[in-house]
């Protein structure tokens, strides 16, 4: 293994990098995007139990806030609450995008491995074909040696980008869909909560 990566040459080296990155950034989105851990499914149920018995207070909305992205979400709004319903949405919309944003912490990062891979791969093909036409015109053809060296580093590197770039890429699609179903998740958690305080709208499974 050592041997073929040393043949690819020096553009081996960041092909590499991005291997560890993409790695290590799965591991991390595959810890931090745990649906349970960002919307607790029985939060809202939490939430209303504690209006109904008049238990909300700063204390109460720290340790919300605390608990998960969701906690942040419902915070926000139980402090605007008593501003009205438009108040109370526009503050879960703005904690809401922060929240969002942290969910697609890195996710730029591994499109951007996914887009650039293939492309330094394909720089190291150029550039083994370059050493192939030089060793030609230098030498001709009799060194054979010489050709498989290029043709071998343009083969390799191309390889090695195409294997970086297709598991992040596919990465990237799941988890920016595991983003996007969350986000549903909290919008409609947000919206009962809402609709509970200044509607005549229930909660639903709020148990």
């Amino acid at each position: 293994m050592f041997e073929i990566i040393k043949s690819g040459g020096w553009l081996m080296l960041p092909i590499l990098l991005c291997s560890v990155a993409v790695i290590a950034i799965c591991i991390e989105r595959l810890w931090t995007l745990n649906p349970q851990r960002i919307a607790p499914r029985t939060l809202l149920g939490d939430v209303w139990g504690w209006l109904k018995s008049n238990q909300v207070n700063a204390d109460k909305l720290t340790e919300l806030r605390d608990s998960s992205p969701l906690g942040k979400i419902f915070a926000a709004g139980l402090s605007n609450s008593r501003h009205g319903r438009e108040i109370m949405k526009d503050s879960i919309e703005e904690t809401a995008s922060q929240v969002v944003h942290e969910l697609e912490r890195f996710l730029g990062a591994l499109g951007t491995i996914a887009a650039v891979a293939p492309l330094i791969g394909l720089l190291g093909t150029v550039i083994g074909m370059i050493q192939v036409f030089t060793a030609i015109m230098l030498e001709g053809t009799g060194n054979a040696g010489v050709l498989a060296g290029g043709i071998s580093q343009a083969l390799i590197t191309t390889a090695a980008g195409l294997t970086v770039a297709i598991p992040a890429l596919m990465a990237h699609k799941y988890f920016q869909r595991r983003v996007d179903t969350i986000v549903v998740t909290m919008e409609q958690e947000a919206v009962k909560l809402v609709d509970a305080l200044h509607s005549d709208r229930k909660i639903e499974n709020a148990a």
